[in-house]
């Protein structure tokens, strides 16, 4: 029990982190049917603002986690109007195929930017451990998960209980009623895109103090996002985040019962499994 424990708490700490970036993607589904399969990608970037930042800046979380934050909200902007805004019209394997082209835009411009090589933060930057009630729980795992639960929090709130979030959700209900209500969806859906962009760069950002750092790292983090927003159901972000801790939670469990090799097979599997019996998700 002594040992299942600090493992439980790390799975849920890291599956916090994975509902973040996931509540991103969930967003965008839930707004624009549109799958973002550069998702992971944004994840990366992130990543790389963290590294960057501290390299040149000497910034620590408190300085590269906002600065991820707003840079890749930016390039969600961006890509919502250089990108989506044109083919959101369009046919579903057109959106599918330009969001895959913008997958390996993005990781072959990194690259060419940062090298294939796997790059990492100093141990020490959030340094060493706590020990709560006897379960030693690494800090910089702790600070991310716990930042990462509580932007979850955040953004579920955003959506449900303000102004702005009725007008995403109004978009996301019935663009044309939405239209005729004086609310502008084009403005609210490249905002939605710059929130998930900002959610993923920030999932990145506090990552990357215990996670190496390389341009195909947001390979396997898509696809733990795709399987936690299934698992969640699509659109949403309470479901992401239950799922995301639960994900997590499988993860790290099944990592220790049989060994690390395992872990993403039993994930798989269980992505399998939910599209096997509830597709629709848990919420």
């Amino acid at each position: 029990a002594m040992l299942l424990l600090p493992v439980i708490v790390g799975g849920l700490l890291i599956g916090a982190v994975y509902a973040l970036f996931s509540s991103g993607l969930t967003l965008i589904w839930g707004m624009m049917n549109v799958i973002n399969f550069a998702h992971g990608e944004f994840v990366m970037l992130g990543m790389y603002v963290a590294y960057w930042t501290y390299v040149l800046l000497h910034g620590g979380p408190l300085v590269f986690g906002p600065l991820a934050a707003i840079l890749l909200f930016m390039l969600g902007i961006v890509v919502y109007l250089g990108l989506i805004k044109h083919v959101i019209r369009g046919s579903m394997l057109g959106q599918i195929l330009s969001t895959f082209g913008l997958l390996f835009f993005l990781r072959y411009a990194a690259f060419w930017a940062f090298s294939a090589n796997f790059v990492t933060l100093p141990d020490d930057l959030i340094g060493g451990s706590l020990d709560i009630g006897g379960i030693l729980v690494s800090l910089p795992r702790l600070v991310a998960g716990a930042a990462a639960l509580l932007l979850t929090i955040g953004l579920h709130v955003l959506l449900t209980r303000t102004a702005l979030g009725s007008r995403l959700l109004a978009v996301a209900e019935d663009r044309d009623a939405a239209m005729l209500m004086g609310i502008r969806p084009d403005r609210m859906q490249s905002l939605a895109w710059g929130l998930a962009g900002a959610a993923a760069g920030l999932a990145g950002a506090l990552i990357a103090t215990f996670f190496p750092i390389s341009p195909v790292v947001g390979e396997s983090l898509a696809l733990i996002g795709f399987v936690v927003v299934t698992l969640g159901g699509f659109g949403s972000v309470p479901g992401a985040l239950l799922a995301g801790l639960l994900v997590g939670l499988v993860q790290a469990v099944s990592g220790l019962t049989w060994g690390p090799v395992y872990k993403d097979i039993v994930v798989y599997a269980l992505f399998v499994a939910v599209l096997w019996i509830r597709p629709q998700g848990l919420l």
